[in-house]
């Protein structure tokens, strides 16, 4: 992240050290055409949030000034498919097609489009030798699970379901270097 010397602190930095976190994680908004607003059921999550990941597909760079204004907390995205680049000229260092940063002593890395299922962890590992986490979204269908002893978190789609039950988010509980709790949650 290149900062001016006078931005103040790095708030990943202070992030990167905390002990515990609340992350919360989305992908797949659509906006405006599955998206035109935060849900309420998710504003008092976000505002309990300590970071926001966006695994992609935004679609419109508002959504990501709108999740980092009722957060309160800062936003991190990576581009999808559909993301042009009004989303990837977002913020100060801009929207990346990947991402790696550290969060409570743990790597994380993050993807819009991890490939097919069949090796995904595999593919996870090669592409991101050191992570501990990887987030990523595309396919619209929650997952959380262990491949190839690397963490995989699919928060689903937060706008349009396609073949999942519900649009959903994710939340992940980090403590001392450790998930202590991750769920998926169905947002309507």
């Amino acid at each position: 992240m290149d900062r001016s010397p006078d931005a103040g602190p790095d708030p990943m930095a202070a992030l990167a050290e905390r002990d515990r976190l609340t992350v919360l994680v989305l992908s797949d908004t659509h906006a405006p055409s599955h998206w035109t607003a935060i849900p309420k059921t998710l504003i008092g999550p976000l505002r309990a949030a300590d970071v926001v990941l966006h695994a992609g597909d935004v679609c419109r760079p508002g959504v990501l000034d709108d999740l980092a204004a009722t957060a309160g907390a800062p936003v991190l995205a990576v581009l999808g498919n559909n993301d042009g680049a009004d989303v990837a000229a977002w913020g100060p260092d801009g929207v990346p097609e990947r991402r790696e940063f550290v969060l409570a002593g743990m790597r994380f890395a993050m993807v819009h489009d991890s490939g097919a299922r069949v090796g995904r962890g595999r593919r996870m590992r090669a592409w991101f030798p050191a992570a501990d986490v990887v987030v990523y979204g595309h396919s619209h269908l929650p997952y959380d699970g262990v491949e190839d002893g690397l963490r995989l978190v699919n928060p689903g789609s937060a706008g349009d379901r396609r073949s999942a039950p519900t649009t959903s988010y994710a939340v992940l509980e980090l403590a001392h270097g450790r998930i202590a709790a991750a769920r998926i949650v169905p947002l309507g």
